[in-house]
């Protein structure tokens, strides 16, 4: 027996569902941290949060004005590419569609491209930055973010893999057409659902 039919198995033993495991995936109760390059140094009394591309005027809030917002708390799986799935994950922060309220977006926006330190990117459709469960999290299972998983805030989007829940967030950009990010320039899938194993150009 394989170790991922083994873990499926010992799922099913503990009560879980194991069809909320994606194909492909094992699950961990661990928190693997994945990144690519050194972990920035944050500073909250210069960091801002930027919003421009197709909007009628570009915004920018400092840390305070985001750390002030209205808050939500999600409890949703996540899904890495590497092929680690962790259940029932804690995450409270604004809300992209409160973000979205804020702003006034131009007709023709479709996607956006969020940006974080170094440069990283990643590209999204508009209905899944907008979806229920996707937000601006500072906090994981009610504590705030480590650095190295994303403090001070990170994007969640949980229905895809992983590597759209941008660490370290900046900002993002309203766009017209889909572009891909720094991970879709570099092998990996322009969308990301974890159910159709789309991790890697091709799939």
């Amino acid at each position: 027996m394989s170790f991922f039919s083994r873990n499926r198995e010992e799922l099913a033993e503990l009560g879980i569902d194991p069809s909320r495991l994606p194909p492909g995936q094992y699950h961990t109760k661990r928190f693997p941290v994945l990144h690519a390059g050194s972990v920035p140094d944050v500073d909250l009394d210069t960091w801002d949060f930027w919003i421009g591309g197709l909007v009628s005027a570009p915004v920018r809030w400092t840390w305070q004005e985001v750390a002030a917002m209205p808050t939500s708390t999600v409890t949703a799986d996540i899904h890495c590419v590497t092929k680690w799935t962790k259940f029932d994950t804690g995450w409270t922060g604004i809300p992209t569609r409160d973000i979205w309220e804020m702003i006034d977006p131009l007709p023709g926006a479709r996607f956006v491209m969020v940006h974080a330190y170094h440069g990283f990117t990643a590209n999204l459709p508009i209905e899944d930055f907008l979806a229920d469960t996707s937000l601006f999290a500072h906090t994981f299972d009610g504590e705030p973010l480590e650095l190295e998983h994303g403090y001070p805030l990170r994007l969640v989007v949980p229905h895809l893999y992983f590597w759209k829940s941008v660490k370290w967030v900046r900002g993002f950009t309203l766009m017209a057409e889909d572009q891909p990010g720094f991970w879709e320039r570099n092998g990996y899938h322009m969308y990301g659902d974890p159910f159709a194993e789309q991790r890697y150009w091709g799939d």
